[in-house]
């Protein structure tokens, strides 16, 4: 019950217009670079060589345009979802910055009550649909513009039509994810099966492989994942297959397994973000961007694809830039052999992130 309650928040947030707003005049006057302090929450750290180094790489590409000193950001690491994240920060905010930036779902309850501690201070948050119209805005984007992108690498890839996917959570966000990869493997190879399981949990890296091990013990021959480490793609190489991978390039951890990865390049929003605070033209608007401007991307293809992924990739790639093409384009079936999305038609935004179902040709293992 509370998923779909989330589901239909998120879903009136978009259908009202999330990127719209009232005001004619920031509430924040403009601050000086030399004096702006930027604190950011993180549910691991950069080691994780995924979810939070992508967020940690953007945080740094954002320092560099700013030309910020190492004093003027402070970091809070490996802050689980419970009352250490309003510790971190209550203590962001008596360090004195003027925006903290919080990157994980459960961090979203504590920045809420601290927005409305602090109105003098902004709060964004990563992946969440809570919002005010003073100084708490989220930020997202369409990732699975990109993971329907990496699952054409995977279809194309696949030998025994059997492909894993290690996913955290059973909710929306995960479940849109998978169904993206799923509609681009069977673009290309219709007779291929995605294999999903869930380890409820976003960091675990012990459980992350072994969920990937007992997918590969099935007969996948490619694995896939929403989890915030490397591990299922080590997984996958230890074992002589495939993996693609997510967050950031993971060739790194895989050398002879890597196809490609959808990737986040979050340095688009906190560059955008923080150059509008330093203007003093910062809005409590949420942000969801994609594709074409460059929020999510795909990770180099490595020399583990099969030939010709490069080609079929960019045909689409193309299409999804120009508008003529759309990952969510009906005519589609749930894997219960509904109708879910009608020829010529195409989900929203709003109905993308309120995905409940999964798509013919992904099954719960």
């Amino acid at each position: 019950m509370l998923k779909k309650v989330l589901a239909l928040v998120i879903a009136l947030m978009l259908a009202l217009g999330l990127f719209s707003t009232g005001l004619a005049e920031s509430n924040f006057a403009a601050i000086p670079v030399d004096e702006l302090k930027i604190g950011f929450v993180y549910i691991t750290d950069a080691s994780d060589g995924g979810y939070t180094y992508a967020h940690d790489r953007g945080a740094k590409e954002m320092q560099a345009v700013y030309g910020l000193a190492d004093s003027q950001i402070i970091y809070k690491t490996n802050i689980t979802e419970d009352s250490a994240c309003e510790t971190a920060l209550r203590e962001l905010v008596e360090a004195g910055c003027h925006v903290i930036f919080g990157n994980s779902f459960g961090f979203m309850d504590y920045m809420d009550a601290m927005a409305e501690e602090y109105p003098e201070v902004i709060f964004s948050h990563c992946s969440g649909y809570k919002y005010n119209d003073i100084n708490f805005n989220n930020y997202f984007g369409r990732i699975y513009q990109a993971r329907f992108l990496s699952g054409l690498a995977a279809g194309l890839r696949t030998e025994s039509n059997k492909i894993g996917f290690v996913a955290a959570m059973n909710n929306p966000e995960v479940n849109g994810g998978i169904n993206a990869f799923t509609l681009g493997v069977r673009a290309v190879n219709p007779d291929a099966t995605v294999y999903v399981k869930y380890t409820n949990t976003w960091y675990d890296p012990t459980l992350e492989r072994q969920t990937a091990e007992a997918l590969l013990d099935m007969g996948c021959d490619v694995i896939a994942q929403h989890q915030d480490t490397t591990m299922s793609q080590v997984a996958a190489q230890e074992r002589g297959v495939w993996g693609v991978g997510y967050n950031a390039d993971m060739t790194y951890a895989a050398p002879n397994a890597h196809l490609t990865a959808p990737i986040w390049n979050w340095g688009v929003y906190y560059i955008e973000a923080v150059g509008q605070i330093i203007d003093g033209k910062w809005f409590p608007v949420n942000y969801f961007d994609g594709l074409p401007e460059g929020l999510v991307d795909l990770s180099p293809l490595t020399k583990n694809v099969a030939e010709g992924t490069a080609e079929i990739i960019e045909e689409y790639r193309a299409k999804i830039i120009d508008g003529s093409f759309d990952v969510f384009d009906g005519e589609i079936h749930d894997n219960q052999g509904n109708l879910r999305v009608e020829e010529g038609n195409r989900l929203t935004d709003a109905e993308i992130t309120s995905i409940d179902w999964l798509v013919e040709g992904a099954e719960v293992a």
